[in-house]
This record gives structure tokens, sequence and C-alpha cells, in this order.
């Protein structure tokens, strides 16, 4: 019993040990295996550092191969760019002998020229300023024929270009207008219903007729003519107020101071909303917006307003649709045409209240209610007193004196009428030469007869030429004024 448990301890030490042993077999193995691994990883480690090194040092022999190649080209360009300097010296410095040989040959040349003059002055027995108005003489004497032919030729073509070229877009704008002509007068006939009308408007003791003027501000004349009281006012608006003040009154039939002063209230308002809508229509009636409010009324109050019998919100309106036209024709700004057109006359509206132009009123209200400045300045220089510097400027001087100058537009008197033809006659006989001038053609030309020892053809065209400019410049007038200059030489002998 003792033997077998003795044995068994034997056994189980004797199995222990060998574990032990076997155990410290395998460390050792796997440590010489590691030690193996790791000395194989070194060299491969070392192998490619090896590999990266003799790469890198590839790289860089490349590098300095093209470092080198680029070193080379800019030491060649730099041996390049000296030699074209040194060569462009030796020619700046040729040149520079060149300069010092053409400047003595000048002074040479100009030596020999001044000899040579002196020489031909000697000989000729004249200076260069004596030969040259010698020369100048003679060819003009030579020339001069010809000269005016050709003057007159270019003077002829000019204006035949010109004046067709004027027609064109003239008519072509003015054949699409056509208004009525306007005759309106400053004074004002009401037509009665009856002659009793006139002691009712009149009133027991003039109290009536004395409520209407103070209330309106207009003149009644009841005179002998039948049928008709004449209402007179500068300001055609209240001429209005008061024309429909007594047709209400007539038609109601109701006439005393109280029911006056309540008609006269009603037409003013009646009055004044006309005169906006009437505003309002002439500006859609030529197309265009953006007019201040204030400028619509002023011109609405044109509609009452005449200018030599011509109405002037007509006038406007018809200018604007021909100042539209001319511009396209011509490539100007057609809205700007327009406006500046439409409201040129509105200082008419005013001209009782302020006092100086109308064109100075109207750029003034225009440059107040904030209108674009070059709409004020068309309307300021519509006139001659200030110079025209745009093209749309200038469509509103022409279509102006277009619309003006139409057969029947305006009524001008007798006496006015003279005096214009008296004025042109002046005009042309304020320059020296001139024997005498007569306006014949209504006005629409002046023909001058001249002195022939004093004018010659060739003074006469520059006569002619001056004569308008002058009338342009002094008078004022519708359309164009042609200026005959006549020059003739008689030789009168008698056979005996």
């Amino acid at each position: 019993m003792i033997e077998g448990i003795i044995a068994a301890i034997i056994g189980l030490l004797a199995g222990a040990g060998g574990t032990v042993v076997y155990s410290r077999q395998q460390q050792a193995n796997g440590k010489h295996k590691a030690e193996k691994e790791l000395a194989s990883a070194k060299s491969k480690a070392s192998d490619i550092v090896l590999k990266a090194k003799d790469e890198a040092l590839a790289l860089e022999s490349e590098r300095r191969k093209e470092w080198k190649k680029t070193e080379d080209r800019l030491a060649d360009r730099e041996t390049t760019l000296d030699r074209k300097i040194d060569e462009l010296d030796k020619r700046t410095e040729k040149l520079r002998g060149n300069e010092d040989e053409v400047e003595e040959l000048k002074t040479e040349i100009r030596d020999i020229r001044t000899k040579q003059q002196e020489k031909l002055e000697k000989i000729a027995k004249l200076s260069k300023s004596d030969a040259a108005d010698k020369l100048m003489q003679m060819t003009e004497r030579d020339i001069k024929q010809d000269l005016l032919g050709l003057v007159n030729k270019l003077q002829k073509d000019a204006m035949d270009d010109a004046e067709e070229r004027a027609q064109t877009i003239l008519v072509t704008a003015m054949e699409r207008m056509s208004s009525e002509v306007t005759a309106e007068r400053t004074v004002t006939a009401v037509k009665l219903t009856d002659e009793e009308m006139k002691g009712r408007i009149i009133g027991k003791e003039g109290r009536n007729i004395q409520a209407l003027q103070r209330a309106t501000g207009v003149d009644i004349l009841v005179d002998d003519t039948p049928g008709m009281i004449i209402l007179s006012s500068f300001d055609p608006i209240r001429r209005q107020v008061a024309r429909l003040t007594l047709e209400s009154l007539m038609k109601d039939g109701r006439i005393h101071p109280g029911r006056i002063e309540e008609v006269v209230a009603k037409s003013e308002k009646q009055i004044e909303k006309e005169i906006t809508r009437a505003g309002e229509d002439a500006a859609r009636e030529v197309g265009v917006v953006g007019i201040p409010r204030e400028m619509l009324q002023l011109l609405g109050e044109l509609k009452f307003r005449t200018s030599y019998g011509q109405n002037v919100l007509l006038h406007s309106t018809e200018m604007a649709h021909i100042a539209g036209l001319i511009a396209e024709e011509i490539g100007a700004n057609v809205r700007v045409a327009k406006i500046a057109t439409l409201l040129h006359d509105v200082g008419k509206a005013v001209t009782h209240k302020i006092e100086g132009k109308h064109h100075h009123i109207g750029a003034e209200l225009a440059r107040k209610y904030g209108m674009a400045e070059d709409i004020v300045h068309a309307i300021e220089a519509h006139h001659d007193d200030i110079e025209a510097t745009t093209p749309e400027a200038l469509v509103v001087r022409v279509v102006d004196a277009a619309s003006a100058a139409r057969p029947g537009a305006r009524n001008i008197s007798a006496e006015n009428f003279g005096e214009r033809m008296r004025d042109l006659e002046n005009v042309a006989t304020s320059f020296n030469g001139i024997d005498k001038a007569y306006a014949i053609s209504a006005g629409r030309e002046i023909r001058i007869i001249v002195n022939n020892k004093s004018i010659d053809d060739l003074s006469a065209i520059k006569l002619a030429r001056d004569i308008a400019t002058k009338i342009e410049s002094t008078m004022q007038y519708p359309g164009t004024i042609k200026v005959n200059v006549i020059r003739e030489t008689r030789a009168i002998e008698f056979a005996k």
C-alpha cells in the first residue's frame, strides 16, 4: 500500500519535471525563430533604404542636369542681349552723327536760300512781302471768275440739298397735322335769350352787374348791340368764369347778388376741372407721361389763352406732334422733344402774374417742379435770345416757327405787318454800298439794289450772307426770308 503510494508520487514528480523541460525547450525555439525573423526584416529594411537612396541620387542628378541646361540658356541669352546692346549703342552713335550732318546741311541750305532770295529781290527790286502781295493779286485776278462760279455752284448745291432734306422732313411731319384755324379775341361775347335779360343782369340801380364784376373781376359791357353782352378782361380764365356764370344765371332765371356769388363759386370749380382735364388730355393726345401735375395745370390754362389769335394749347399740341416726327427723323430724343414742345409756352399762363418773358418764366417753372435740364433748356431756348445747344432745343425752335407760319394760324394787324416790313428794309439799308431796298412778297423777300462801283460780284455774295445773318439775329419772323442782292451795269450811248 505504502509502496503503491510512493510509486504514484514518484510518477507525478516525473510527469511534472517532463512538462517543465518541454516548456523551456519551446521557449528556446520561439526565441530563436523571432531572432531569425527580426534579422530577416532588418535585412529587407536595409535593402529598401539603399534602394531609396539610389533613387534620390538619380533624381538629384537629373535635376542638376536640368539646372545646368537652364543656366546655360540664361548665359546664352545674356550674351545675346549684351551683343544687341552693343549694336544699339553703335547705331545710336551713327544716328547722332547723321543728325549732325543733316543739321549742317539744313543750315547750309538756309544760307543758300537766303542768298538766293536776296539776289532775287535785287534783280526784281521787290521785297518778299511785296512779291507775295503782287502774286496774290495776279492770282486773284486770274481766278476771280472761277471762284465766283465755284462759290455760286457750291451755294446752290448746298441750298438745294439742304432745302430738299428740310422740306422732306417738315412736309412728312406736317402732312399728318392739320388743325383748324383759330381766331379768338381778348373779349368774349355772350348771347342773351331776350332783350329784357339785359335789364335783369344790370339789376336795380346796377347792383347785379356790380356784384358780377366784383365776383368775377371782369368788365361787363352792356351797349346797344342787340342780344349781346361783352365780357372784357386781360385774364381769359376770368372771362370764361364770367361767361359760364352768366349762362347759368340766364338758364336758371334767378339773378340777385347772393345767387351770383354762389354761381360764380360753382363756375370757378367747373373751370378748374376743365383746365385740369384739358392739360391731361393734351398730354395723353401727344403720348407723353411723367409730367408734374403742376405743369399739367398750367398747360390746361393755355386752353383759354391766345397768341396773335392762335389758341396756345392747340398750337402747343400741334407742335408736339410735329416735333416727335422730326426728332425721330433726325435721331433726337423723341420724348424730350415732345414734352419740351408741349410745355414751351406754359409761361404765358402766368405772364400777367410774373414779370419777364414767357420762355424764361416757363423754364423756371419747369426747373422748379423738377423737370430734366434738357427739357428746361429746350423750353428756354425756343426764342432767339438764348442759343439752342441740343438737337431737341433746335427742334422746338423749328416747329414753333413752322406752326406760327402756317397760313391762317395767326392774325397779324396791318400796323404790325407794316412795322415788320420797315424793320426789314432798315436792316438791309444799314450796310454800305446799297442804293435801295424793298421788302416784297409779304415780307418773305427783301430785294436789294447795290452800287456797282463800290460792290463787285464777290462782295455781293458776301453782302447777301451778312444781311441774312443780321436779319436772323435781330428780327423775329415766321418761315424764311429770301435776301436778293442785285448788281447790274448799264452802258448807254446815243447815236447821232
